[in-house]
């Protein structure tokens, strides 16, 4: 049986500054020495899961392929590990209390007093030891969200020290910290970072490895400053300044050679040491000039005065993959489908650009923009791909104005539209009445038959695939004669209620949309056949 290390990640001073992106990176790194790894996240939300979370508050909801919404980081796993990670991996603090309270409601408890130490503790444990028997890795890096020193994820700490207890040559602890440069001073400061390191002793917990995260490379002198203050040797404080590209993490990390002493710290040695091709993918990023620019047409963009582009996250992960492997060099553009229906003229702006996006969303906001700007790429031959709404909203642009149902419309937006070309499945209806909405869409891989011959076909080269979902509304088949008649091509289809995958316009330099996201399996080593045909028409 493999003898499984747990390496726990934990933030500090703010957060945004990268846990997620280092245990990816971390991961990748273990994965390139020749060691089997998987990774956990767990958010310290009441929220069961991820699913009814505001994007534009928590950032994008990523699904994985048994169905699960989770929160992005998730994305990021799968990304660099270049592997799929299923629902046993995440875990928040509402899945929790609603386990260990189920069980006492049934009587698992034997009559004892249910208590948080160590009954929410055990629980969490379970899961993680869980996580270890089913994927036999012999690493599970676990990302613990928020910052030391908070009280939301102070159980998570103190589990992950009960475990430290109890396999000491099994347990390791990273921290990542920030350490600002105050733009009035122009020093690098340390002191944020070593409360955080107090903050984490006084949870009983000594970090073996500080993650120095600033926007500037870490010197000498502040890298003895933080070992002789945070208790930590100077080779274990990892300088991670600010970067262009999240890719070229692991090759930051792996100057200051994290993989050998998180090995040399768990008494471990490498198996091989393979980076050839994350070096070769960081040597195409930087070597890709010409530029391919791509506008993303949302709605979940502005959180006060900022942008918020973690709402579309694996949008724009794909479309960097499709674009590096192309050697072209990716520009996106955020643009507001409240403009168009506010101001139409706008539209013109779309000539602009080599191909236009509409991802996924839910609601009536920005609903009308979306169909504007379908139409105008349409009419004007601009290479377009539409991401789950993004279809619903190209059947009902081409029902109104290719087919002359001027009605057409989506009973999500309008209930009593007399032309529902989108609607609900009889089953999604009665979670809509009985106001069962959490985790109760069309969730996760289902398989979709692809039709010889078609765009679709060609780009995927086979003829079942399974993809992802994350919808309640489906294409109305009562509109497909009359859709197919005036032009439109169903080039997908999922043979369970003949439910509308994939659709396409032969005649259109690049008219895509898929009723599933393929970005969440696109990785930067294997990029998504429908975003590569997309960019690949955008760079024409």
């Amino acid at each position: 049986m493999v003898k499984t290390r747990f390496i726990f990640v934990a933030g500090g001073v703010m957060s945004g500054i990268g846990k997620g992106i280092t245990v990816a990176s971390t991961a990748r790194i273990l994965k390139d020495y020749g060691f089997s790894v998987t990774a956990v996240k767990i958010d310290p939300y009441l929220n069961v899961d991820a699913g009814t979370m505001n994007p534009t508050e928590h950032g994008e909801v990523f699904v994985t392929d048994d169905g699960i919404e989770t929160d992005q980081d998730m994305g990021n796993y799968e990304r660099f590990l270049d592997q799929d990670i299923l629902r046993d991996n995440y875990m928040t603090s509402g899945l929790i209390y609603q386990t260990v309270i189920n069980r006492e409601r049934n009587l698992g408890y034997s009559g004892k007093c249910v208590q948080i130490i160590p009954h929410v503790t055990d629980e969490i444990e379970k899961r993680l030891m869980n996580v270890a028997k089913k994927s036999q890795a012999d690493f599970v890096l676990v990302e613990i969200g928020g910052t030391v020193g908070e009280y939301e994820n102070v159980l998570f700490l103190e589990t992950a020290r009960i475990m430290k207890l109890k396999m000491p040559d099994q347990i390791l602890f990273m921290l990542v910290s920030y350490l600002p440069i105050p733009k009035m001073i122009g020093e690098m400061k340390t002191k944020p970072t070593q409360h955080a390191v107090r903050a984490m002793n006084s949870a009983g917990i000594q970090p073996d490895v500080i993650i120095a995260r600033s926007s500037q490379p870490l010197d000498e002198i502040r890298k003895q400053k933080v070992s002789i203050f945070c208790n930590v040797r100077p080779e274990a404080v990892i300088s991670a300044p600010d970067i262009s590209s999240i890719y070229e993490v692991p090759v930051n990390f792996e100057k200051d050679n994290l993989g050998k002493i998180i090995l040399q710290k768990l008494n471990l040695k490498s198996k091989v040491k393979n980076l050839r091709r994350w070096h070769k993918l960081v040597e195409n990023i930087r070597s890709s000039k010409k530029s391919v620019k791509i506008g993303i047409v949302g709605k979940y963009f502005g959180t006060g005065d900022f942008i918020l582009s973690d709402s579309y996250l694996s949008v724009i992960e794909a479309i960097k993959h499709a674009a590096w492997f192309l050697g072209r060099k990716p520009e996106i553009t955020w643009l507001s489908a409240e403009t168009y229906e506010k101001t139409p003229a706008a539209l013109e702006e779309l000539k602009k650009f080599d191909g236009i996006i509409v991802p996924g969303g839910f609601g009536k906001r920005g609903v009308e923009g979306k169909i504007l700007a379908i139409n105008y790429v349409r009419n004007n031959n601009i290479p377009f791909l539409g991401l789950c709404y993004g279809l619903q909203l190209a059947i009902i642009e081409f029902a109104r104005n290719a087919c002359g149902l001027k009605a057409a419309h989506t009973t999500e937006v309008d209930s009593k539209t007399n032309m529902p070309v989108i609607c609900t499945m009889p089953e999604q209806f009665q979670n809509i009445l009985k106001k069962n909405l959490g985790g109760s869409m069309r969730l996760g891989a289902y398989e979709c038959r692809l039709v010889k011959g078609t765009l679709a076909y060609n780009l995927y080269g086979q003829d079942v695939i399974s993809e992802r979902h994350r919808h309640r509304y489906e294409v109305n088949n009562t509109y497909r004669k009359i859709l197919e008649r005036n032009g439109l091509l169903v080039s997908g289809i999922h043979k369970k209620g003949n439910l509308v995958e994939v659709i396409e316009i032969p005649k259109h330099k690049f008219f895509v949309a898929s009723q599933f996201h393929p970005e969440f399996k696109s990785r930067p080593l294997s990029p998504h056949p429908l975003f590569l045909g997309f960019v690949r028409a955008s760079s024409i």
